[in-house]
């Protein structure tokens, strides 16, 4: 089957979220890993709260207020200048190494991302890595006001592109969006960057689990939720050779 599109997350996927590390390092020398970790930790928590709670508010919103809880548990000053300073990273943050190539690599594919990002938050990105001029899409959860894993969100690539589920390749690093994509229907090729190995070896070299291993261990392994990836790759330089035996 041909694959017309191929969409992708944003935020772990084509953006490394762990640099905004330097930022937080920055503004409060010896707890920016740690940071970095519950704060992502806790915007994700906080995006599947708000769906279920049905209190939905924009990802901008949920980002500022995880960051607020995360530098209150850990008993650090969070004034507003700080706060703005660290959630514009966020607006510009780096790309992973072999995005460009590899979303120049899948044309005649049309290209995509399908985020929880705010329109503004995503317009932004988008356009400080030059990725706008790749992209034939740029889909923010906004217009549903429901976030990521919850079908509603999956369902406006649809309504985006005006092609089928059947007609869509989704990539995404994130375990729970992986699992989302394909329960909805859409075939899915999952980024497995830790793969479970470096996972069990990272955790027995020390008595003392870093902030950042402990991420990889709650975020970056598949969940048992029934639902497995059509492709497992390493890193988005495998998508090509994949896109190429699918051309439309």
């Amino acid at each position: 089957m041909p694959f017309k599109a191929v969409v992708f997350d944003a935020y772990g996927t084509l953006y490394d979220i762990q640099s905004v590390a330097a930022v937080t390092e920055q503004a409060f020398p010896g707890h920016g890993d740690i940071i970095t970790q519950i704060w992502r930790i806790k915007q994700l928590e906080y995006t599947w709260l708000r769906s279920l709670m049905q209190r939905y508010e924009d990802f901008a919103v949920v980002t500022r207020d995880s960051l607020i809880y995360t530098l209150r548990i850990l008993g650090l000053p969070p004034d507003s200048a700080t706060l703005d300073r660290i959630i514009a990273k966020y607006l510009d943050l780096d790309p992973y190494p072999d995005a460009r190539a590899a979303l120049a690599a899948m044309k005649p594919h049309r290209l995509a991302i399908l985020s929880n990002g705010s329109p503004a938050m995503l317009g932004a990105l988008v356009k400080a890595s030059g990725f706008d001029t790749l992209l034939d899409a740029v889909i923010s959860v906004d217009a549903r006001q429901i976030f990521k894993p919850s079908p509603e969100a999956y369902a406006l690539i649809e309504q985006t592109l005006g092609l089928a589920p059947s007609d869509v390749l989704f990539v995404s690093s994130n375990p729970w969006d992986v699992c989302g994509a394909k329960a909805f229907g859409l075939s899915v090729a999952w980024i497995e960057r830790v793969t479970p190995q470096a996972m069990a070896a990272a955790c027995i070299k020390t008595e003392l689990v870093a902030p950042l291993t402990l991420f990889k261990a709650l975020r970056t392994q598949m969940d048992e939720l029934g639902f497995a990836p059509d492709y497992r790759i390493a890193a988005l330089s495998d998508l090509p050779e994949i896109a190429s035996q699918h051309e439309p």
